[in-house]
């Protein structure tokens, strides 16, 4: 459709200064910078419109409980913490994310948080989590990640290492609306922009799909629309898969 790479156009227009940033190296390092700000305004609005889907999310993950009673958990792309306020008391917290920036936000959520047991913060992409050990994770959560990681291929792979057999991935991620609506429509003509002021989040990924062949023993996703007025995220998936 000759529109949409004309309407691409015209919104890279409106942002010319973020693509001259770009072109001279200059973006990313800002955008680094300025994003873990952004994201503590807009995860407090988050947590507020979607409070009863993550509350209903993750009720059940004590029961993924290792023999000891404690829950082993390892957040991927922890951000500002905002997941923080649902996990159960006693829950031993792994955190990474591959901006570092994010850290004086993670350290107030975690002083904030007494009911957990944090274990440590990890600047590291999820296509990459070497740090952390072989099948020694109860559950994983990954929250408004993998729309920006640079392969959810690999990011479910490790996932599946570090997780022990019966441990689970709980997720909550926006993807790509219908093929069909307005919805998908615009999300095209937004995505070209919304991946440099995203700091790499990708609105047209179809993230069900990689779930669905990574290789879990048990899947259990729901698509829903996220209550916010009308915004090119709005599609989401939400569930949890078992190793």
């Amino acid at each position: 459709m000759v529109l949409i790479p004309l309407l691409q156009r015209c919104i890279q227009l409106l942002t010319l200064p973020v693509y001259l940033l770009s072109y001279l190296g200059l973006w990313d390092p800002l955008c680094k910078k300025i994003f873990p700000y952004l994201m503590a305004k807009c995860s407090t609005i988050y947590n507020r419109k979607l409070f009863q889907q993550k509350q209903d999310l993750f009720s059940n993950l004590g029961e993924f409980a290792g023999p000891s009673r404690e829950l082993r958990l390892l957040e991927i792309g922890t951000g500002t913490g905002a997941n923080f306020q649902f996990y159960p008391p006693g829950c031993r917290v792994t955190c990474t994310d591959p901006n570092p920036n994010f850290e004086g936000f993670l350290l107030k959520s975690i002083s904030d948080s007494p009911h957990l047991r944090f274990q440590r913060f990890m600047v590291a992409s999820g296509e990459d989590l070497l740090p952390v050990a072989d099948d020694s994770m109860d559950v994983v959560v990954c929250t408004l990640v993998l729309c920006s990681v640079r392969s959810i291929e690999q990011v479910l792979r490790e996932v599946l290492r570090v997780l022990r057999l019966g441990g689970a991935l709980y997720f909550l991620e926006h993807v790509a609306a219908d093929h069909s609506s307005w919805g998908y429509f615009w999300q095209q003509i937004y995505n070209p922009t919304w991946r440099y002021l995203g700091d790499g989040c990708c609105l047209t990924r179809e993230t069900w799909k990689d779930l669905e062949k990574a290789g879990f023993s048990e899947l259990k996703l729901r698509h829903i629309d996220a209550p916010m007025s009308w915004n090119p995220t709005r599609p989401h998936i939400i569930g949890y898969a078992v190793k």
